[in-house]
């Protein structure tokens, strides 16, 4: 699969509107996804138990999107085969008040994942330019000294998150940022299921519905961070969210690649090792 079409080249001025939300790429069915879904899964799952083994690398994917984009779900599925041992999930609602009195990276950072290990970060430290943004009035509880020149703040953070996500890969820590990108009348009608269908209502919040009123705003917010935040070692991948199963299919991809990427391999034991691992052979064959 050619991620090239979903990669943001570092500085690109971004226009989403036009990117096709309802792209099916090269799938001419669903089922054919599935298949392709079904291979990618099984190959990370051989891919991650490698990486664990290595123990010197970790791969953070960040997932960002507006709401009923789907994100849960591509998580579910996609690293539906990885051991869960290797994998951890963190969930960034919205800051508690021990977070506010913190720095903003704070949260994410102390959630990285370990060496070996998947972390996976729906939504993150990303919101700080995002939601933020676009409702400045919250600002006021992060106490900020200098917190009154929004236009130095802004670019204030995207200069703090590349130079932390730099760190975070310099150290073995790969960043891979996926945004995954719905339309607004799919939005409404997944909203809607989620009303109309009793199994469905416990996702729904009101708020996500209010939030549709500043949808420009967000579509703007986006577009100027893809521009200053996807750099060469931390990419952002925006992918079409109108159709769930190629979602997931492309970010699997997308994951696979990268790991095969690495070029890991199981280490290799040391002398004492493999003269115990000759040894307890040799003692077990003899019972």
């Amino acid at each position: 699969m050619n991620h090239k079409p979903f990669l943001v080249p570092p500085g690109k001025k971004i226009d989403l509107e036009r990117f096709d939300t309802a792209s099916t790429g090269s799938f001419k069915s669903k089922k054919d996804a599935l298949k392709k879904l079904r291979t990618d899964v099984e190959r990370m799952s051989v891919l991650q138990d490698v990486l664990y083994a290595h123990n010197v690398q970790a791969l953070l994917l960040i997932f960002q999107a507006m709401d009923a984009a789907g994100k849960d779900s591509a998580i579910k599925h996609v690293m539906s085969g990885v051991n869960p041992q290797g994998c951890q999930v963190t969930s960034f609602k919205a800051p508690s008040a021990e977070e506010l009195d913190h720095d903003y990276l704070w949260r994410c950072a102390k959630r990285l994942p370990e060496r070996g290990r998947i972390g996976i970060f729906n939504r993150s430290y990303y919101e700080e330019v995002l939601v933020v943004r676009v409702h400045p009035e919250l600002l006021k509880a992060q106490k900020l000294p200098n917190g009154d020149d929004l236009d130095a703040l802004w670019k204030q953070r995207f200069e703090e998150i590349n130079n932390f996500e730099k760190y975070i890969a310099a150290n073995g820590i790969i960043p891979l940022k996926f945004f995954l990108h719905v339309s607004k009348a799919e939005q409404k009608r997944r909203f809607l299921k989620r009303i109309n269908t009793p199994e469905k209502n416990w996702k729904f919040d009101a708020g996500d519905v209010r939030e549709r009123g500043f949808w420009k705003q967000y579509m703007k917010a986006y577009e100027e961070l893809f521009r200053r935040t996807s750099t060469p070692w931390a990419p952002w991948y925006i992918i079409p969210a109108d159709h769930k199963w190629y979602t997931r299919v492309v970010v699997a991809d997308i994951v696979v690649r990268t790991l095969e990427a690495l070029k890991l391999r199981y280490p290799e034991p040391a002398p004492k090792h493999r003269k115990e691992l000759i040894d307890s052979k040799r003692l077990l064959e003899s019972e």
